[in-house]
């Protein structure tokens, strides 16, 4: 049984928009089975909507309609990768206008959540214990900082109050599945937004299908920017002339390298991604006919587009994300041989020269400054076998939590079919499915794809 976080501070203040922002420190087990392992801080906002009525007095009560509204906790995508201040957030307004209170949870290893670095990982131990250590970042350690920090805010709540609504975006999608696996009875209603995830063992499949998905999507960018096929021939020739080592990065710690560059089509899932990729191309494309190489300032817009380096949990994990008892083996870069499209030789032919997606490579823990301190740690995780259970079938079959998810028939990063798939195992789910939005439509179509969301959740059957 989870027991509820401790409470380590709470200060709340006011900002523009007529919201009031809480910030939330709390305490959790490092390993729930093990709590000898030690504790780790979580960091999360809440944002409440605030009123003053004529009759407003600063020294009376609290409005008891707000003490103890519903909360709704969001699930960040990644993983690694941290909420941003709710303000700062396009649905917000929508979600507290509908009368929930949020909570934006930084995930453990995130943000302000005892945040993985190359830095803070090295306190741990040798590379071993390292490891260890990064084995508890997962979406079933995850969902269990939830109920944890869901029985602290609640604890004053009335009985039937205290469950609590979750959204999920991408991988907080996939989270959201582990909670209905694993804790449903803390859950009172489920928003999935492009993350129902594949509910396989190992990333095999995961990434077969997403070489095919991406492929199309560099066919649909080169049509859109047919003049960027030897725009990007020309940076990969530069990149590759002199070995991979030829352009410093980070003050000569890490190199941009033609693979790295080809990553830049991770862009490529998201509304305006093609344009922003195209930006850079023409950017570093114009410095090598004006100059004869990438000017400083093209490199740090190279860099700042590519986050490996600031958020290194998805470098490390984002393979064994999908596992259960089984290893990744760097899945990506057994299968980049079955696609050719992807081959660098292409720079020579008269074929285009493919950027690839959201895949994780080898090579990267050579490049990347952070990652090349990680290098044994990456290696080991991809080893890996001994990977609990992320999702629980059986219970999805016969999930009783209002779930609704929003399912891209075009999202890059998540297959449709397989997202599919899984819709149809939880019992009740109610899928919300376009070709008309993007894996990021959340940020990007927000009013739309809250109201589809809505509009299920407040159906009725006729």
């Amino acid at each position: 049984m989870i027991q509820a976080a401790k409470i380590l501070e709470q200060r709340s203040h006011l900002v523009p928009g007529k919201l009031r922002i809480t910030e939330h420190f709390f305490q959790v087990p490092r390993d729930y089975s093990n709590p000898s392992a030690g504790h780790l801080q979580l960091f999360a906002r809440s944002a409440l909507k605030v009123e003053r009525p004529a009759d407003y007095s600063p020294d009376g009560p609290p409005d008891p309609k707000k003490v103890h509204l519903p909360w709704l906790v969001y699930l960040q995508g990644g993983p690694g990768f941290e909420c941003r201040s709710p303000e700062n957030v396009s649905w917000v307004p929508t979600i507290l206008d509908k009368g929930y209170r949020v909570l934006m949870l930084d995930q453990r290893g995130t943000g302000l959540s005892t945040a993985i670095s190359q830095s803070s990982l090295q306190l741990r131990g040798d590379e071993k214990v390292q490891t260890e250590y990064m084995k508890s970042f997962r979406a079933d350690s995850i969902v269990k900082d939830c109920e944890a920090v869901r029985k602290a805010l609640t604890e004053d709540y009335p009985e039937d109050k205290k469950k609590w609504s979750i959204m999920g975006q991408s991988f907080g999608g996939f989270c959201a599945t582990t909670y209905l696996s694993f804790y449903p009875e803390g859950v009172k209603e489920a928003f999935l937004f492009g993350g129902l995830p594949p509910l396989r063992s190992n990333p095999d499949e995961v990434y077969e299908r997403l070489y095919k998905r991406v492929k199309k999507r560099n066919e649909q960018y080169y049509e859109k920017y047919p003049e960027d096929v030897d725009r990007v021939k020309h940076i990969i020739k530069l990149l590759s002339r002199f070995g991979d080592t030829t352009v410093r990065v980070q003050g000569g710690e890490g190199y941009l390298s033609a693979r790295r560059f080809l990553q830049l089509g991770i862009f490529f899932g998201k509304h305006g991604g093609f344009d922003e990729v195209h930006a850079l191309v023409l950017r570093a494309d114009t410095d090598l006919s004006q100059f004869g190489h990438l000017t400083r300032p093209t490199v740090l817009a190279l860099e700042a587009a590519q986050s490996w380096d600031t958020n290194v949990i998805y470098a490390l994990i984002h393979e064994p994300i999908y596992c259960q008892g089984e290893a990744a083996n760097w899945s990506a870069e057994r299968l980049l041989a079955k696609f050719p499209e992807f081959s660098l030789q292409n720079v020579d032919s008269a074929d285009p020269v493919y950027f690839t997606g959201e895949m994780i490579y080898p090579f990267m823990f050579d490049c990347y400054p952070e990652l090349t301190k990680m290098k044994n740690v990456g290696q080991l995780l991809a080893e890996e076998k001994e990977w609990p259970a992320l999702y629980d079938v059986e219970q999805l079959k016969k999930n009783n939590v209002p779930t609704y998810a929003a399912v891209y028939h075009d999202d890059m990063y998540v297959d449709f079919e397989l997202s599919m798939e899984t819709a149809n195992t939880i019992k009740g789910c109610k899928p919300f499915v376009t070709n008309s939005m993007y894996h990021n439509a959340i940020g990007a179509k927000t009013d739309d794809v809250l109201k589809e969301m809505f509009a299920r959740r407040d159906d009725v059957i006729d």
